[in-house]
């Protein structure tokens, strides 16, 4: 396929911005090599479509043909958007002030995988995002083939589903029709999470722009609740998912243990299994005796269990702590937290990554 034919269009407009964008972006893509056109193809046509799908949220809000449901969400969202700009100090552009409707529940399907005993990514490199822990596809059957694949090279492997993403500030993001199924807060939370990774992005470091979006998303969404004259703690949705995810960090540790320690590759094998059977025993007494028996990880918790599957839940929450310090240490100020986040990403890695441990 040619690649930069997707792109063209007769006569100058507001898409030529686009194309200009995006054709060097392609050019430096496929300089990789022809085992990556397929790929990067993918990802061009995927994210073409979305652009193309974009049209102003005021302008889907007056539209009789909007069902009432969908104007009530964007209207929330759109409340959301001006508090995050004027209140978090968050990019003012008009991301998330466009709406695309997808006709899908995802935007895009992300691939992650790891060493069967070993909670070590396996990362993929890209000219601007850097190196990440998992590879996107617009089309959930692609996603499913480079799965198989993986799995056939003895690699444990999760599929996951994702409602929204940030292209850093290289387009202007739209409210997708995959996020507006939320309640209002959830929409709210991810607009926050995805303006911070405009706000300050660092190559290479998936855990820590995580987490810091992470962070800026629960202080965003407490602030935000407080505006609105709400309870401080949250939903108990929020709880749920919290407890949920100590859980499963804790399930992480100990196979990390068991990865590290002396036992034989069989061995290991045997206690990775007995650990996922713990994790389960414990998410159960959870469930049953704090949650009233609410079965909404059911689904997730009794698929099969995978170092992979695990994987999302260590790169969104490891640095969460230090950042809540350094929010702390900053006086609650959101400009000098900001300062400060950009002078830990400049740091080397390796002196990042102990500052940000000291803080924990």
């Amino acid at each position: 396929m040619d690649l930069f034919v997707l792109f063209k269009r007769s006569g100058p407009g507001p898409l030529d911005c686009v194309f200009r964008r995006l054709v060097p972006l392609l050019a430096a893509f496929l300089l990789n090599g022809c085992s990556t056109v397929g790929y990067y193809g993918q990802l061009a046509e995927g994210q073409w479509q979305l652009l193309r799908a974009r049209q102003p949220v005021e302008k889907v809000i007056t539209d009789p043909a909007s069902s009432p449901r969908l104007r009530a969400r964007l209207e929330h969202a759109e409340a959301a958007r001006v508090f995050a700009s004027e209140q978090l100090k968050l990019p003012d552009n008009r991301s998330y002030r466009l709406y695309a409707d997808l006709q899908r529940p995802y935007v895009v399907w992300n691939v992650f995988a790891t060493p069967e005993l070993s909670l070590q990514p396996v990362t993929h490199c890209f000219p601007i995002a850097g190196c990440v822990a998992y590879r996107g596809y617009y089309r959930q059957g692609a996603a499913r083939g480079e799965a198989a694949l993986m799995r056939q090279q003895g690699l444990d492997v999760y599929v996951s589903g994702v409602e929204a993403y940030s292209t850093l500030g290289w387009f202007d993001d739209p409210i997708l029709s995959s996020m507006v199924g939320w309640g209002d807060e959830r929409l709210a939370t991810l607009i926050f999470h995805e303006l911070a990774h405009q706000r300050f992005y660092v190559q290479d470091d998936t855990e820590f722009n995580e987490s810091f979006a992470t962070f800026v998303e629960q202080e965003g969404t407490r602030q935000w609740r407080a505006a609105r004259g709400l309870a401080a703690n949250g939903e108990d949705q929020s709880q749920q998912r919290d407890q949920f995810t100590r859980l499963v960090l804790a399930s992480r540790e100990r196979l990390q243990a068991i990865y590290a320690g002396p036992l034989d590759d069989a061995h290991k094998r045997v206690a990775k299994q007995a650990e996922f059977e713990r994790l389960r025993s414990e998410y159960k007494q959870v469930r049953d005796s704090q949650w009233n028996g609410d079965q909404r990880y059911d689904a997730w918790i009794y698929a099969p269990l995978s170092n992979a599957k695990l994987l999302p839940f260590g790169l969104y929450d490891q640095w969460v702590p230090a950042f809540a310090a350094v929010f702390r240490e900053m006086g609650g100020d959101w400009a000098r937290f900001y300062e400060r986040v950009e002078q830990l990403g400049r740091l080397p890695a390796v002196e990042r990554k102990a500052v940000l441990q000291r803080l924990m």
